[in-house]
């Protein structure tokens, strides 16, 4: 499989248009964004005035050199080091559908072979799919294990027969899905104190899942801060 990656993006609502011109101007294909929001705590956003932390999240492939350059890139024009200017990642794609496919999305692009690695991943992408309206609760158990923060994305699911099926409960199709960035050596405890704070004992229902990162960009800042 030729070394190809989903490189996450996310960024101030205010910054989106900024953001894409950037992919665009880099020879990026596609971008495909959407609106999400933070995961700050209620009491900090009383304390602001502020009613929520609005997001942008940008999805695009592309090859991991290509990625690389662009991470290099979001660092030196979009300033991805300071705080509040967003962060990125990148996750492996293990599989293309087809040839069709793989050339609409890295048309231009220079593809080389994966090479096969035993370097373990710094970061994982912690996916948590959880009932609308409950992402303080899946935070505030994923924060007593050490996360510093989550994005959420408004989703609507379509498997309410299955968790019935599984699960023994009805569930809603709101949904949120809650994307948390976390150090490889903190992924297991954060995700078994969301299933046990907010899994599928509790209103929240949260299912989790990780995936590996393969290169981060936005995060060399947080590292210091409180979580």
């Amino acid at each position: 499989m030729k070394d190809i990656c989903l490189l996450l993006t996310i960024s101030q609502r205010d910054d989106a248009q900024r953001f894409i011109h950037f992919f665009q101007e880099q020879g990026v294909a596609e971008v495909y964004s959407a609106l999400c929001n933070g995961t700050a705590r209620q009491k900090t956003l009383d304390l602001l005035g502020l009613e929520q932390t609005e997001k942008t999240i940008h999805f695009a492939v592309a090859s991991r050199q290509k990625v690389q350059e662009l991470l290099r890139g979001l660092r030196r024009y979009l300033h991805l080091d300071l705080p509040d200017r967003g962060i990125a990642l990148s996750v492996p794609i293990q599989s293309m559908g087809g040839a069709a496919a793989l050339q609409y999305f890295l048309e231009g692009q220079e593809l080389t072979e994966k090479e096969e690695s035993e370097m373990a991943p710094s970061y994982e992408l912690i996916v948590v799919i959880a009932q609308r309206g409950y992402t303080d609760m899946v935070m505030d158990a994923a924060r007593e294990a050490g996360a510093s923060g989550g994005t959420t994305i408004h989703t609507k699911g379509t498997g309410g027969k299955n968790a019935e099926k599984f699960f023994g409960v009805s569930i809603a199709a709101e949904k949120e899905i809650v994307l948390i960035v976390a150090a490889a050596q903190s992924k297991t405890a954060i995700m078994k104190a969301v299933m046990q704070g907010a899994g599928m004992h509790t209103k929240a229902h949260a299912l989790a899942f990780s995936l590996p990162v393969s290169e981060t960009a936005g995060f060399q800042w947080e590292q210091d801060q409180p979580g």
